[in-house]
C-alpha cells in the first residue's frame, strides 16, 4: 500500500483513495482510523474531508480517544433502503417475473411510495444476489459419462512455418482419467477418430459423452431440441453412447474436461515447441502415462491410473468389433433435374424430394441417399465424375417417354384403340422391324386428334392394301369419302416379279 509523506497534498491522492476516504467516513470512522487503516497521512484525511464534508453518524466504538473526527452533518441512517417496509410486495413481485420498472409504477400506484425508481432497481438486484443458490456439484457412477473438447497445443515447427494444432482432450467423468491428441482440423471426420482413439484408449465406451456445440458435432445448438450432425449420430450408435451436447453458452456443464484441458496446456506444452504433430502426439502419450495417470487428484483425493482400474474400466461398455467405417457424407440439395451432386458426380432421387435438403453418403463403392430424418431414399452404385447414375423408377411418369417403355408397351397401348389399329400396329413392326418403334408412338398420337372410330376404319383399309407408314393413315383420315388412291408397294411378299406373268401371256 503506497504511503503519503507528512507533507502530502490530498491532490495526489487517487480517485480510487478518495473514494476509499469518504466511504468510510460516511460508515462513521475516524480520521485517525482512516488514515491507519489506508497507510496515509491523517492530516491528508482531514483536509480531504474538510474538502468533501460527508454525512456520518457518531465515532465508532474502539476509535482513540484524541482522535479528529470528521466533519458530521445531519443525515439518514446509512444502510437501510427506502424499500425495506415493502420487501414483501417486492419479493412477492420478483416471484412473478416482474421487471424493476413495472415494480416501481406498482409501489407508486398501489402503496403511495415516494422513492426513486434508482432505489427499486439496487433493492432488487441486491436480494437477488442474496437468494442466488450456490451451483450444484454433479458428480458420476463409474462408466456413466466422457466429457470432451478442444483447446489449442503447442507451436509446431517445420520448415520455418510454425503452427498451433487443436488440442482435443477427454476425461472420464469419474475417475478423471484423460486422453489426449493434437489434430490440425476440427471436421467431423477428426473428431469421430479422435472419439474413437479415446474409446480405443481406455478400453471401453461410456454411457453419454458430453461436447459443447462445436460445428463438428451440433448443426444447429438448441438446449431442448439440438440438431446433430448425422454422422456423429451413426458413430455413437456404433458404439453404443449417447451424444449431450451442453447448453450453449454453459461451459461448467463441461467443468471437468475444461478443467483438463488447462492442466495439460499449463503442464504438459506450455513453453514447448515440436518439430512435427506426431512428436507431439507421442510426448502427450507419454506425459500421460508419467504424469496425468500418477498424479494424485485435488477432487478424488486417488492416484488416478488405480482408480480407474478398479472402479470406473470395469464399468466401461465393451467396445464393438468393427472400426466405426470410414466415408464422406454432405448436405445437398436435389436440382430441378432430379439429381443430387456429390463430388463432381450426378445421382437421381425420387421426384417428391426436387428441391428439399438430402443427406448424401459415400462409401467406397455405393452412395446412400437420406432424408433430414435419415431415411435412405436412394442408393446408387458410385460413378465417375462427370457422370449420371440414374434409378428408373426415379423417373416421373409424365416425365417419361412412351419410346423408352419398350416395344411391347406402345403394342398393347395400340390395342386397347381397337382390333383393327392393333392388328396394323403388330404388321406395320413386323413388316418394318425394330426402328419402326417411333411410328407407334404416332399412332397413339393420333388417336389424341381423331376418333377412335376414324382411325379404326383407316387402319384396318390400310392393313388391307399393306400400306405401313403414318402419312397413309394421315391421308385417310384427311379424306371423309375415304375415295384415295393408296401408293402401291414396290415389294411384298405376295407381288411377283413381271416374268412370272410371261408363261400366261406370252407376247
Amino acid at each position: 500500500m503506497r504511503h503519503v509523506s507528512q507533507k502530502g497534498d490530498m491532490n495526489r491522492l487517487t480517485l480510487s483513495l478518495q473514494h476509499s476516504i469518504v466511504t468510510l467516513s460516511q460508515r462513521g470512522w475516524s480520521a485517525r482510523r482512516i488514515a491507519r487503516e489506508l497507510g496515509i497521512n491523517r492530516e491528508t484525511v482531514g483536509k480531504h474531508l474538510l474538502a468533501k464534508p460527508a454525512t456520518v453518524t457518531t465515532g465508532s466504538p474502539g476509535d482513540d480517544p484524541d482522535s479528529k473526527p470528521a466533519i458530521v452533518t445531519t443525515g439518514s441512517e446509512r444502510g437501510r433502503s427506502s424499500c425495506e417496509p415493502w420487501r414483501s410486495v417486492i419479493e412477492d413481485a420478483v416471484g412473478r417475473g416482474l421487471s424493476a420498472v413495472r415494480i416501481h409504477h406498482d409501489l407508486i400506484g398501489d402503496h403511495g411510495f415516494q422513492g426513486c425508481y434508482e432505489a427499486v432497481k439496487r433493492f432488487v438486484r441486491r436480494n437477488a444476489a442474496e437468494r442466488n443458490l450456490p451451483f450444484r456439484r454433479m458428480e458420476c457412477a463409474p462408466g456413466e459419462e466422457m466429457q470432451v473438447d478442444f483447446g489449442t497445443g503447442a507451436w509446431v515447427v517445420e520448415d520455418d512455418h510454425r503452427r498451433r494444432p487443436h488440442l482435443f482432450r477427454a476425461v472420464l467423468s469419474h475417475s478423471r482419467k484423460g486422453y489426449t491428441e493434437v489434430v490440425w482440423r476440427q471436421t467431423t471426420e477428426t473428431f469421430i477418430r479422435c472419439l474413437e482413439n479415446a474409446f480405443r484408449h481406455f478400453g471401453g465406451v461410456a454411457s453419454r459423452t458430453v461436447v459443447d456445440n462445436l460445428k463438428a458435432a451440433v448443426l444447429q445448438a438448441d438446449w431442448f431440441d439440438p440438431d446433430l450432425n448425422p454422422k456423429l449420430v451413426e458413430f455413437c450408435r456404433h458404439y453404443g453412447t449417447i451424444l449431450a451436447p451442453t447448453k450453449p453458452a454453459m461451459p461448467r456443464h463441461k467443468g471437468k474436461v475444461e478443467a483438463g484441458v488447462k492442466y495439460v496446456q499449463d503442464n504438459a506444452l506450455k513453453g514447448r515447441t515440436f518439430t512435427s504433430l506426431a512428436e507431439q502426439n507421442e510426448f502427450l502419450a507419454q506425459w500421460e502415462r508419467s504424469v496425468a495417470d500418477t498424479r494424485i487428484h485435488g477432487t478424488v483425493r486417488q492416484q488416478v491410473l488405480k482408480l480407474f482400474v478398479t472402479a470406473e474400466q470395469p464399468a466401461l461398455r465393451a467396445l464393438p468389433a468393427m472400426l466405426f467405417p470410414s466415408f464422406e457424407e454432405g448436405r445437398r440439395l436435389v436440382q430441378r433435374d432430379g439429381y443430387v451432386e456429390f463430388s463432381r458426380a450426378h445421382y437421381s432421387v425420387p421426384p417428391e424430394f426436387v428441391g428439399r435438403p438430402l443427406w448424401v453418403r459415400a462409401e467406397s463403392r455405393l452412395v446412400r441417399i437420406y432424408s433430414p430424418k435419415m431415411d435412405q431414399v436412394a442408393v446408387h452404385a458410385r460413378v465417375e465424375r462427370g457422370r449420371f447414375a440414374t434409378d428408373p423408377e426415379h423417373i416421373h411418369p409424365h416425365k417419361r417417354a412412351l419410346i423408352e417403355r419398350g416395344a411391347e408397351y406402345l403394342l398393347g397401348r395400340c390395342r386397347l384403340l381397337g382390333p383393327c389399329s392393333g392388328a396394323w400396329a403388330v404388321a406395320m413392326l413386323q413388316h418394318r422391324g425394330p426402328e419402326a418403334i417411333r411410328t407407334l408412338h404416332g399412332l397413339l398420337h393420333l388417336a389424341k386428334e381423331h376418333q377412335v372410330a376414324d382411325l379404326e376404319r383407316v387402319t384396318e383399309r390400310a392393313l388391307e392394301h399393306a400400306c405401313f407408314r403414318l402419312r397413309d393413315l394421315r391421308t385417310l383420315l384427311k379424306s371423309p369419302s375415304n375415295m384415295v388412291q393408296l401408293g402401291f408397294l414396290q415389294a411384298h411378299p405376295i407381288i411377283r416379279e413381271m416374268s412370272a406373268y410371261r408363261i400366261a401371256f406370252p407376247p
